[in-house]
């Protein structure tokens, strides 16, 4: 088992729910060839326009905030690319948070690649207070692979012009490292070129995408539908999946390699850079040896807050969920608030708990994954249940990786030190007094 130290501080409060919003559907002037979004226009009629209109926007504004049970409300803006509508559109957002704020404070996020980013928008950003998530997968060759324009180009440099206006206009950034196939053999070069560039928060999100099958594919679909949890199973014979019977797109990470990535940036980064570059895969876990609520979907025990609204109004259960299947409502006729709290939604959320193998349940690095997101467990457990985590062996090998680390970590900071005191740790005897704790 693992032995995280007592909570260094109170629990974080429970967060309501989140609505994302995908005001302009999944229009991108970017043809990113992983990229589990673009292909959900197919999904739409062929002359669909892909714009949220005013009377959505003021709709998804006014019952979203109504929705929430807390003093603070996250509007997080999301694509497609939604610098596609242009300033105009997100100063009428502004205004009608002002207009239906009720008092309570009202934060805004923004994902972006970063391509239609200049003074202007910068300007308008940083006075806002935004929060910008830019997307950029490290040096121009790696990143130029998979994040090409319509036309096939590059798209490095003006993204990297970007991070550059969002430093100089003082804008609170990260940046978000799409990991395929290829750059799981980059890891440190990615996380240094970063580094070198100022970056100072990072986050690794892995490609886990499978072959459509051929009824997915007649209607336009480049990537298979996500599985469909249910109630645990009951061990039927030893029949585990085997990695190369599940057919994986070029760009999805090999089952092993995402964990060999993590550990490589970890090394360094532990061992030089803590507390001056803050990396969120890094953070979640350090959260979870800490026993604080995770503060990600994918390491929650169980998840459904997280829903989205679409540009048409039509809400659905997850980011990664957006299919007939999973449409809940309309934001113009619903609230959010009641789709959140419905049957259907409860038992999307819950199924990410109650479907875990019994390898998952006595597996010592539960407390920090639970089974991650739903929509990677297609495999099978060793002893022959179905809903194992693709990505199991690299979080299995990267968790113990990190586990000494970790609770000299949460020791750090229950004792009232700045956790870069762990970089000292590292360079004397004090990591060998902490607990090594291995499965």
């Amino acid at each position: 088992m693992h032995t995280p130290p007592a909570p260094a501080h109170p629990s974080a409060p429970e967060q309501g729910l989140h609505l994302m919003a995908k005001p302009i559907g999944p229009l991108c002037n970017l043809d990113c060839d992983y990229c589990f979004y673009l292909e959900k226009e197919q999904l739409y009629p062929p002359r669909e326009k892909f714009r949220m209109t005013d009377d959505v926007l003021r709709a998804y504004v006014q019952r979203y905030i109504a929705a929430q049970d807390t003093p603070e409300v996250e509007f997080t803006w999301q694509g497609g690319e939604p610098t596609l509508l242009g300033l105009d559109f997100f100063r009428r957002a502004l205004d009608l948070q002002r207009r239906y704020g009720q008092g309570k404070t009202i934060r805004n996020s923004l994902q972006t690649n970063g391509t239609l980013l200049d003074d202007d928008w910068c300007a308008f950003l940083a006075r806002h207070q935004f929060t910008v998530g830019l997307s950029l997968d490290g040096p121009r060759a790696i990143h130029d692979q998979h994040r090409p324009d319509k036309q096939g180009r590059s798209s490095h440099e003006q993204v990297m012009r970007a991070l550059r206006l969002l430093q100089q206009h003082g804008v609170q950034f990260n940046v978000l490292v799409t990991v395929t196939r290829d750059s799981t053999a980059h890891g440190l070069e990615i996380y240094r070129f970063l580094r070198a560039e100022g970056v100072r928060h990072i986050q690794f999100n892995p490609v886990v995408e499978r072959m459509p099958a051929p009824r997915e594919q007649v209607i336009g679909l480049h990537f298979a539908t996500p599985p469909k949890l249910a109630a645990r199973a009951p061990v039927a014979t030893p029949s585990p999946v085997l990695a190369s019977e599940v057919a994986v797109t070029a760009q999805t990470v090999a089952r092993e390699a995402y964990g060999d990535f993590l550990i490589a940036i970890f090394d360094e980064w532990v061992r030089h850079d803590v507390g001056t570059v803050h990396v969120m895969n890094f953070e979640w876990a350090l959260a979870s040896w800490l026993q604080l609520p995770a503060t990600v979907c994918l390491f929650a025990p169980r998840c459904g807050k997280a829903m989205i609204v679409e540009h048409s109004g039509d809400v659905y259960s997850c980011d990664h969920y957006m299919y007939p299947d999973y449409l809940l409502g309309n934001i113009a006729q619903d609230d959010p608030g009641a789709l959140a709290a419905s049957a259907r939604q409860q038992a999307f959320g819950a199924a990410k708990e109650e479907a875990l193998p019994d390898y998952c349940r006595r597996c010592p690095y539960l407390f920090a994954c639970h089974g991650e997101c739903p929509k990677n467990r297609f495999m099978a457990s060793p002893d022959g249940q179905p809903g194992m985590n693709y990505l199991c062996p690299s979080y299995e090998k990267y968790f113990r990786h990190i586990t000494r680390a970790m609770n000299a970590l949460g020791q750090i900071v229950a004792n009232g030190m700045p956790a870069s005191a762990i970089m000292e740790a590292y360079k004397g005897p004090l990591i060998l007094k902490t607990t090594a704790v291995t499965k």
